[in-house]
């Protein structure tokens, strides 16, 4: 079944163009043009994605946004003129998954789209397999808490580090790229440096190994990325 995507924007020719690119991809297309509008039509149609304008009536993009995200986990990508960067960081932390500026390609909103919902069908493919804890000496993954202890004592980890730790130990004796790492734990479209791994993998050492310089638990593997050790025992790296 195609995925459903709802479109929302005040102005009809722009919801339009949308609308008719996403059908021409085979999506099926809910369109609403007030935020109010919006909301009740994400509660109706429980659509796989939203694609939401911040100047709208009734409610705003982001008010809109922050009920949406209340209520289900679907991605939503903010559609707006407003391209300051205060705009920006308002829209992502209030829960939109991706910010498109105006003027935009209608090509690259529709990667977009197709990107997200491959990176929500991933999760959802992972996630039925993915374990409650996950246990390498002392150091236990709680992935229902989202909670990391080593020994007695609850590790106070970011989100990027928690996120960082999962997947390396949910891989664990695999060496893993650091584009792959940026990839799954930033997202496709992270500009930022490659060095962010590196230091984000400092971090976890400063907070997981008994010596950060010579660490045990997450071994480089020169001139491709990571790989974090199954075989420590408790007591061993920390």
């Amino acid at each position: 079944m195609s995925a459903k995507i709802l479109v929302v924007d005040d102005e009809p020719s722009i919801v339009k163009s949308i609308q008719y690119s996403l059908e021409k991809e085979g999506y099926q297309v809910t369109t609403a043009t007030d935020g109010q509008a919006a909301v009740e039509a994400a509660r109706r149609e429980k659509p796989n994605l939203v694609i939401l304008d911040v100047m709208l009536p009734s409610l705003d993009g982001y008010e809109v946004c922050r009920q949406i995200r209340a209520e289900m986990p679907i991605p939503i990508i903010m559609l707006t003129a407003k391209g300051e960067e205060i705009d920006k960081v308002v829209g992502l932390e209030i829960g939109a998954d991706e910010y498109v500026t105006k003027p935009f390609s209608l090509r690259e909103l529709l990667a977009r789209v197709k990107a997200l919902l491959r990176l929500v069908s991933r999760y959802s493919e992972a996630k039925q397999v993915q374990p409650d804890r996950i246990e390498i000496g002392d150091l236990v993954i709680d992935l229902t808490r989202h909670e990391v202890t080593l020994g007695p004592k609850v590790l106070n980890l970011t989100l990027k580090e928690y996120e960082l730790l999962k997947l390396m130990a949910l891989n664990a004796n695999k060496v893993l790229s650091r584009e792959f790492l940026i990839e799954q734990v930033w997202g496709y479209d992270f500009t930022g440096e490659g060095r962010t791994v590196d230091v984000h993998v400092h971090w976890l050492r400063e907070k997981i190994e008994k010596d950060p310089n010579n660490p045990m638990r997450i071994q480089t593997v020169r001139g491709v990325g990571y790989r974090f050790e199954r075989r420590v025992r408790a007591g061993e790296a920390k």
